[in-house]
């Protein structure tokens, strides 16, 4: 049976739906009828005859409504803990997100620092955090000990690793990042962040979500997140990468997956960054850069609208390079990245260019004397495959008028005629 549940917040009335079996209704009521003094009659009976009828059915569930209506104005200041997790208030209701937040973290918080493991909340959940920590002086909580709100302050002042993943649901859009505040003690101990499917717009909504003036000329070193080291803000609706990403000097591997990005700006300043992921963007024309985004190491452009490789030809510390899904058309393309000494992955699957006849031998035959270290398309070239590319390249070598390398290094004591 469902019933539609209407609630008044401090953001204003939200209404959600929840789901139960009957046998649910008789279990919650026996334990109300039990401990809370509600009357054993309010409970509409169960009947064996006729009740597969659609009319029946609706007609249990309007009862039903009408029930927990009943029961809810009657419980409404006790608020047993069973009727109000029956009723999901722990999921969309400030007080008892808390409630629910704090036992976790009293039972499972030291299992969750000690293992390093990433703690998973969502951006409700971190609204309601905020939403107690703007009270002057929070009041002693009367409940179980369990419950109280200083479990969450001890176990966010030692987290490590934060995962904030956001849903589809329109509820969870009542609480963007700019109902947020109060991340200030995250800065000194957090090591990996994740923000996903919040409806981001940029970067400085979360790390500057606590800062009144978010003027780049007046930031001060005490807002910078001086061990974050891994952040993921995949699934959100960034279009550009702003300043703020400054404020995270140790950063070494970003995900900005699956958002609005064409155009990369100047992340040279992160001198650890070595692994960007930009998969399932709009870029197409990825100019210059080198002078961009230093000494990376590992490139995800997959799934985007690339068409030509100039841009990376001087990414002298590139090792893999993934740009499948993309719009690549000329092998030849492959001459501005065959140069790049550290390059040994290569993904140009599902491109135009791999639809070509001899795609791959064409492709591992610019790599000259490193064809063979090459793996392209998640495969290194096979034996057959190496002596068909040296024998490409040694025709393009001759029509260039030079000497083919790998015979200069294989065969040395082979001689010449002079002309």
């Amino acid at each position: 049976m469902s019933s539609f549940i209407n609630h008044r917040d401090d953001m204003g009335l939200v209404n959600w739906s929840v789901t139960h079996r009957y046998n649910d209704f008789v279990e919650l009521h026996d334990k109300l009828v039990s401990d809370h003094g509600v009357t054993k009659e309010w409970l509409p009976p169960k009947k064996v005859i006729r009740s597969k009828t659609p009319k029946f059915i609706e007609q249990r569930r309007e009862a039903l409504d009408e029930y927990l209506k009943r029961v809810l104005g009657y419980l409404r200041q006790a608020m047993p803990c069973e009727f109000a997790h029956f009723l999901d208030f722990h999921l969309y209701d400030i007080y008892f997100i808390l409630q629910n937040l704090a036992k976790k973290f009293y039972l499972e918080g030291d299992s969750i620092l000690q293992n390093d493991t990433s703690c998973q909340v969502t951006p409700l959940e971190l609204h309601a955090i905020s939403e107690r920590l703007k009270m002057a002086c929070p009041p002693t909580e009367k409940v179980d000990q369990m419950f109280d709100f200083s479990h969450i302050l001890d176990f966010c002042s030692k987290l490590h690793s934060l995962n904030i993943e956001g849903s589809y649901d329109k509820l969870d859009y009542r609480s963007a990042m700019g109902c947020i505040q109060s991340v200030g003690n995250l800065r000194d101990t957090l090591v990996s962040l994740s923000v996903l499917i919040a409806t981001v717009v940029s970067l400085n909504e979360f790390l500057l979500v606590d800062v009144l003036h978010k003027d780049s000329s007046s930031i001060a070193d005490t807002v910078k997140w001086k061990k974050l080291s891994r952040i993921n803000f995949a699934s959100n609706n960034i279009e550009k990468v702003d300043w703020a990403i400054k404020l995270v000097p140790q950063l070494r591997h970003l995900s900005l997956s699956s958002n609005r990005l064409s155009d990369l700006c100047d992340i040279s300043c992160l001198h650890n960054l070595s692994i960007l992921n930009l998969s399932m963007n709009s870029f197409s024309i990825c100019e210059n850069w080198h002078a961009k985004i230093g000494n990376i190491v590992k490139i995800d452009l997959s799934q985007n609208k690339v068409k030509t490789l100039k841009g990376f030809s001087r990414l002298f510390s590139l090792e893999s390079l993934d740009l499948s899904c993309n719009y690549v058309e000329d092998v030849e393309e492959v001459q501005h990245i065959c140069n790049l000494p550290c390059l040994e992955y290569l993904w140009l699957t599902a491109n135009p260019v791999a639809s070509t006849i001899d795609y791959r031998v064409k492709v591992i035959e610019q790599f000259d004397s490193r064809m063979s270290e090459i793996c392209l398309d998640n495969e290194k070239a096979s034996e057959m495959e190496l002596d068909t590319a040296r024998v490409l390249h040694a025709l393009r070598i001759v029509k260039e008028g030079k000497k083919p390398s790998f015979l200069i290094n294989n065969n040395a004591t082979h001689s010449y005629p002079k002309s």
